[in-house]
């Protein structure tokens, strides 16, 4: 698939676009590209059915995983086994990655808590996200635990347990 194509969704505060779909791969994987700006994360959260892995295409983005603070710019690599803690937050202006999960099925989540993006364009400051409980509910309905909002954990940033991507 070239860029610019596939399923694109304003998912959360990112533009996420549907690169392989969890029934394009036989179930295998699911593979999304994600473009969000400074600030932009996903809620502190758990996978119980789902491994996951990040490919920081172009800008940085800080995860945390499992109490480690990874700072990831273009060309990192970051893994998230299944049942372990973790969250991310777009840290330059723009980031822009890859978020696969494996097996699929994260597109699913995708597409009930986002709705189809009219441009493919970051969505507006003001658009109206859905609360943490609706995230919450819906994300139980795929194997995700949210756990918090989104945001590093203050004790792990705090803590200065930086590392280098992966």
């Amino acid at each position: 698939m070239r860029e610019g194509e596939g399923e694109a969704l304003w998912f959360l505060d990112f533009l996420a676009t549907v690169k392989g779909s969890s029934a394009e791969m036989n179930g295998a994987a699911s593979v999304i590209e994600h473009l969000g700006r400074r600030g932009t994360g996903s809620p502190l959260h758990v996978h119980h059915r789902d491994d996951e892995w990040w490919y920081v295409l172009d800008g940085e983005v800080t995860f945390w995983v499992a109490g480690q603070v990874i700072a990831a710019p273009a060309g990192s690599f970051v893994y998230g086994p299944r049942h372990v803690p973790h969250t991310f937050l777009v840290t330059s202006d723009e980031a822009r990655f890859l978020h696969v999960t494996e097996p699929g099925g994260f597109d699913g989540f995708t597409r009930s808590l986002g709705k189809p993006a009219p441009s493919l364009e970051i969505p507006p400051h003001g658009i109206v996200l859905p609360d943490l409980e609706q995230v919450r509910a819906i994300a139980a309905e795929f194997g995700i635990e949210v756990l918090g909002p989104p945001g590093i954990p203050a004790a792990a940033s705090d803590a200065g347990h930086r590392k280098e991507s992966q």
